[in-house]
């Protein structure tokens, strides 16, 4: 007899061995036609599969949580079928589930082109109306390895000839195809409902230059046609307010060969970067923190002592002077402690707060560059706190409140939290990382929100919180963070005095609000389409002029707006009046003054909006009150 338990902790007992499509069969024909997988005592499996013993089982439909990587899974499968019918002689060899999508990379005779895609894709809707079954078999590796030697896969023959021997190896075929796969996958091709190949690339064989190239081709997979359709609208929008080309157009930076992953900013730019900036030093002054600045180079003996060298030496770039080595640093944490070292303190002192807008710099990948949301010198609005074990929970939770207002100043009000967990390579034993995740969860608890946890994804010296916000289109992007350290403090020798008088390292904890500058500026800037709230934009009002006759009072206009601390421009140009507001409208300036002889007569500006709005005719002084109330100090 076999006990199967249910979500709902229901049990349905069985007199032998069942597969995950029985059970399903058992509940309701509404079920085992919804089934996509089963999961079995937390593993996910086919619907074929075969449950021996006592189990708990979830059966997984297209409103479970890993109903989405099943399906763009066996999509993957599905475009290598399609490719292979169509061209004989394609050999695959890798096709994986990526963010949104999925690709296959392909050997073949000649690179494909986006010309390719449209009938492939047919292919592809074909074989999904031929619904074949998805059936998984198990092979030696030298039977696999002989398997696919002899369908001329060679590639994928190398790929098995790496697994080490005496492992058994599942393959998945459907029709004619058959793959090398972990699985799961969905029960038939007709399960597969709205699929779309998205681009074509070229990818080396297992990312080595000196391999042959092949061709990738990348698709995306939703559960339905509406989800789909809602993901190329967003995708159309990103394209849109690519924050490269809006850059480019309000003349806010440049990025060059000379200097890649790294960003020259214009004027109208760095007007907007220090709006950004003066508002989170008023939030650190706010809250307690005490400004420094940290040397750039650091001799490499600190990073060896901070744990840098071992864990983080591939990502670093590294000078020489003197015959010494130095570090061009990656972080701010190590120079903070040393601020901290220098004297000695109390526990009455703590906790200590530091904040430095740290410039760092980073050796990223030159292919994972992009734009200013992902480079290799970048600033953050960064923060230490040294503080005392039982200092965190309320250190944390003071940070978190002053974070949701942050985002909330800067318009993002849809805020996702995840903690994410020890990683298989740091420093520190278990105990030590078990007390700083606890101080997490418990401090989160205290907030009384909700989060996510992420094994695996955490700092090499301590565990995270992650703060997600949702821009205007939909898209996550991951921005803030606090780091509980109880590692640094001690390697770098970090103390204070406790209450009976013997030295004790303090917890230090690493916490940013804005993250990267640069990427958060970049953020800023697609989210709003470049047509940035009025107390951020770079310039907030130009003033015009229609002839010559009205230009001293356009200066006398622009000198008031410039005295009561706004950030306006004057375009005296000899160019009708027409072609200054359209040139103005696109640069996304909120406010658009006029002045004509009847305005320059009677002292006012007349008002339009950068959405075409007419407000009217007002004086100066109306029109700075106005925008005094729109840009307030936050």
């Amino acid at each position: 007899m076999i006990t199967i338990t249910l979500p709902d902790g229901s049990q349905r007992p069985f007199e032998h061995p069942v597969t995950v499509a029985d059970v399903a069969a058992s509940i309701g024909a509404g079920l085992a036609k919804a089934a996509l997988a089963g999961k079995v005592d937390g593993r996910l499996v086919d619907t074929g599969f075969t449950i021996e013993r006592d189990a708990v089982l979830e059966i997984v439909t297209d409103k479970h949580p890993d109903a989405l990587d099943i399906l763009r899974h066996s999509s993957a499968h599905l475009l290598a079928q399609a490719v292979q019918r169509l061209y004989p002689g394609a050999q695959v060899t890798i096709g994986p589930v990526i963010d949104n999508g999925f690709y296959y990379d392909f050997a073949y005779e000649r690179p494909f082109t986006p010309d390719d895609l449209p009938l492939i894709e047919a292919e592809m809707a074909k074989i999904i109306k031929e619904a074949h079954a998805v059936s998984r078999s198990v092979k030696s590796r030298d039977e696999a390895v002989a398997y696919f030697k002899g369908l001329g896969e060679h590639y994928k023959a190398e790929i098995i000839e790496s697994i080490p021997a005496g492992e058994a190896l599942s393959l998945y075929s459907q029709g004619e195809f058959t793959d090398l796969c972990r699985g799961p996958h969905v029960p038939s091709t007709d399960k597969l409902r709205a699929v779309k190949l998205m681009k074509v690339a070229g990818a080396y064989w297992r990312g080595d230059s000196n391999n042959a190239m092949l061709s990738r081709i990348y698709g995306t997979a939703w559960l339905n046609e509406k989800d789909l359709k809602a993901y190329l609208f967003q995708l159309e929008e990103a394209e849109k307010r690519d924050h490269r080309k809006i850059g480019k157009a309000l003349d806010l930076f440049h990025q060059q060969e000379e200097a890649p992953g790294m960003v020259f900013w214009h004027p109208k730019g760095w007007a907007l970067w220090q709006v950004v900036e003066q508002y989170m030093r008023r939030v650190y002054r706010d809250s307690g923190y005490q400004e420094v600045r940290c040397p750039q180079i650091l001799d490499v003996s600190l990073w060896k002592r901070s744990g840098h060298w071992d864990n983080y030496q591939e990502n670093m770039f590294f000078t020489e002077s003197e015959k010494r080595t130095y570090a061009v640093k990656p972080m701010n944490c190590p120079g903070h402690v040393q601020v901290f070292n220098h004297g000695l303190h109390s526990y009455r002192d703590l906790p200590i707060r530091y904040g430095e807008f740290g410039s760092c710099h980073r050796n990223e990948p030159s292919g994972a560059l992009h734009g200013i949301m992902r480079v290799r010198s970048f600033t953050q609005d960064d923060g230490h706190i040294f503080c005392t074990e039982d200092q965190i929970e309320s250190e944390v939770t003071a940070f978190h409140r002053q974070a949701m207002k942050v985002y909330s100043d800067f318009g993002f009000s849809d805020i996702s939290l995840k903690i994410a967990l020890r990683p298989e390579k740091r420093l520190g034993t278990d105990a030590v990382w078990d007390k700083a995740e606890g101080a997490l969860r418990a401090a989160l608890a205290a907030c009384g929100v909700h989060w996510e946890e992420l094994p695996g994804e955490g700092a090499f010296y301590g565990p995270k919180i992650e703060y997600h916000m949702r821009d205007s289109i939909g898209r996550g992007w991951q921005v803030g963070t606090m780091q509980v350290d109880f590692m640094m403090p001690e390697r770098l020798g970090a103390e204070y005095v406790d209450e009976s008088s013997s030295k004790r390292h303090p917890v230090m904890l690493h916490r940013a609000i804005v993250g990267s500058m640069e990427r958060f500026i970049g953020i800023l800037i697609e989210s709003h389409a470049g047509a940035l709230p009025t107390w951020l934009a770079p310039v907030q009002a130009v003033v015009m002029n229609i002839t010559d006759a009205q230009a001293d009072f356009v200066e006398t206009a622009h000198a008031a707006l410039v005295k009561a601390g706004f950030r306006a421009a004057r375009d005296l140009r000899n160019e009708k009046i027409g072609y200054k507001i359209r040139e103005h409208t696109l640069q996304r300036v909120p406010y658009l003054l006029v002045v004509g002889d009847r305005e320059k007569e009677n002292g006012q500006v007349s008002v339009r909006t950068r959405s075409g709005e007419d407000l009217g005719v007002m004086t100066l002084d109306a029109f700075v009150a106005r925008l005094r109330e729109e840009t307030p100090q936050p």
